[in-house]
């Protein structure tokens, strides 16, 4: 197993090797990965859609989330939410600003295209009517809670996410292998999704999964039985509501409570002790 150290100095390697990468590359990759989130949340709403316990409900769906970032890490993708913990190749003059904020902006729109694009699908095929349209229904009822939420709950359950995200991330550099990878990045994931937390990549298909089906007039039973309220389901909370402030909140989350603090202990403090001793010893 790698210390803590040396997974320090391979997100720096990372880091900076991502930074670089070309545009079309990033976006690509990126799409990629937000078909992954996607696909975990397709198969967590599937699975949880006929219980009727709702902390079983919540707890098998948060069982099987963690497939999304395992896809991501091993089979090789790019997910704006693990990519906040480049700000370590940054602050270690590894990487520029400008490659961070490219790396950001082009795999953010990637994800987007990429979730979005799971949810058309999704819905253009009627998998969402499963259980009777009981499945249309709880995706409808996840997509208005998430609309309904302040900006600053919003926030702060973005900023808890990508606490543990990162933290996922950081636990499968610790692994030689891809079972350990996986073992490593699971559990953190596990507990931000039975949590409650909020992940902007999760929410662009969440939430536009949840409009195309409430827009469905074969879905309008389901969901009128169930009695959700939608009056806050629109596209314009998504983004005001949701996700422009869970992003922000998974920035705050990824660069300051993981990237910064590790980089302050692991890198910097690690190198002022070393430029002592050496001190000392001359």
């Amino acid at each position: 197993m790698n210390s803590p150290d040396e997974i320090a100095g391979s997100v720096v390697k990372l880091g900076k090797k991502k930074a670089e990468a070309p545009s079309l590359k990033l976006l690509i990759l990126g799409v990629i990965a937000g078909m992954f989130i996607a696909l975990a949340a397709v198969a967590s709403n599937t699975a949880s859609a006929m219980i009727e316990n709702p902390g079983v409900s919540k707890l098998v769906g948060a069982l099987l989330f963690p497939a999304g970032l395992s896809m991501v890490l091993v089979a090789g993708s790019e997910l704006f939410t693990g990519n906040s913990l480049i700000i370590i190749a940054v602050l270690e003059k590894q990487a520029p600003v400008k490659g961070l904020l490219k790396n950001w902006l082009f795999v953010y729109i990637g994800n987007f295209i990429g979730a979005v694009l799971i949810a058309a699908l999704i819905n253009l095929s009627g998998q969402t009517g499963m259980f009777g349209g009981q499945l249309a229904a709880l995706t409808v009822k996840i997509a208005a809670a998430k609309t309904s939420l302040t900006q600053v709950s919003a926030f702060v359950l973005g900023l808890l996410c990508n606490f543990l995200v990162c933290i996922a991330v950081w636990m499968s550099f610790a692994a030689k292998d891809v079972a350990g990878k996986i073992i490593g990045l699971y559990f953190p994931v596990m507990l931000f999704v039975l949590c409650g937390f909020e992940h902007c990549v999760a929410n662009m298909y969440y939430i536009p999964a949840g409009l195309f089906a409430s827009a469905n007039p074969a879905y309008a039973n389901a969901v009128f039985s169930a009695g959700i309220n939608t009056a806050a389901l629109t596209w314009g909370n998504f983004f005001v509501k949701n996700l422009i402030p869970v992003t922000l909140g998974n920035i705050a989350g990824g660069v300051i409570t993981v990237g910064c603090a590790y980089w302050y202990v692991y890198l910097k403090k690690a190198k002022a002790a070393r430029e002592q001793t050496q001190t000392i010893q001359n």
